[in-house]
């Protein structure tokens, strides 16, 4: 008769933490457990992935939102400023036409402010014209005496610099049409006059006068 000692077959199976080093000591769950664990890092691995390039996308776009706007206010400073650049010619332009026109023309209202004042100190001188051209004023006029001519010649001649290259023609003529003979029927002569000269305009504080060329006065009849 066969007898089986049972306590023997109980105590010889592995308990608790032996089973499972048994277990795992076998090949198979060995391959599991490692497949397992490479799959979990795998996956960890994608996720710090994930969220490094998620967050990464996300300062990516913030800063070219950012480069956007700064370059938007930068191309509107740089169309303002274009534009003051623009004004500012445009205002600089008129400045310098307004120069060049007064040191062209010199102001014919001084002109005739200037030759009036000498009219006027001298009597017995009657204006007949007054012209401006390439520079050349030319005076013409009559006096029934040569001696305000030359009164009106000197006024011209010491003006300050104002009138240079000073030259007067004289002619003794009849008078007008509507001048009265005189007791014995002749017609009363007058000294018809011609003044030509240069004008220069007063200088400023910043730009002082030269000294005024010698004016030559020429007397002629």
């Amino acid at each position: 008769m066969i007898k089986v000692n049972l306590l023997e077959s109980v105590t010889d199976k592995p308990k608790g933490v032996a089973m499972v080093e048994d277990k795992v000591s076998t090949p198979r769950i060995q391959t599991l457990l490692m497949a397992l664990t490479v799959f979990g890092l795998l996956i960890l691995g994608a996720g710090f992935d994930y969220i490094s390039a998620n967050s990464a996308h996300g300062a990516a776009q913030k800063e070219l939102e950012n480069q956007k706007r700064i370059n938007s206010q930068m191309l509107a400073v740089n169309r303002e400023q274009a534009e003051l650049e623009q004004k500012a010619q445009n205002i600089q332009g008129r400045i310098d036409a307004i120069k060049r026109l007064r040191e062209s023309q010199q102001g014919p209202g001084s002109v005739l402010q200037e030759i009036k004042v000498r009219f006027d100190n001298v009597p017995e001188l009657y204006l007949k014209s007054i012209e401006q051209k390439d520079g050349e004023i030319t005076i013409k006029g009559e006096s029934p005496n040569e001696y305000a001519v030359t009164r009106f010649g000197q006024s011209m001649e010491f003006s300050g610099g104002l009138f240079n290259n000073l030259n007067i023609e004289t002619v003794r003529e009849a008078a007008s049409v509507s001048s009265s003979p005189d007791s014995f029927g002749a017609k009363p002569e007058v000294v018809a006059f011609i003044v030509k000269c240069s004008y220069s305009a007063p200088k400023t504080e910043s730009q002082p006068a030269s000294a005024a060329p010698a004016s030559q006065v020429a007397m002629k009849k």
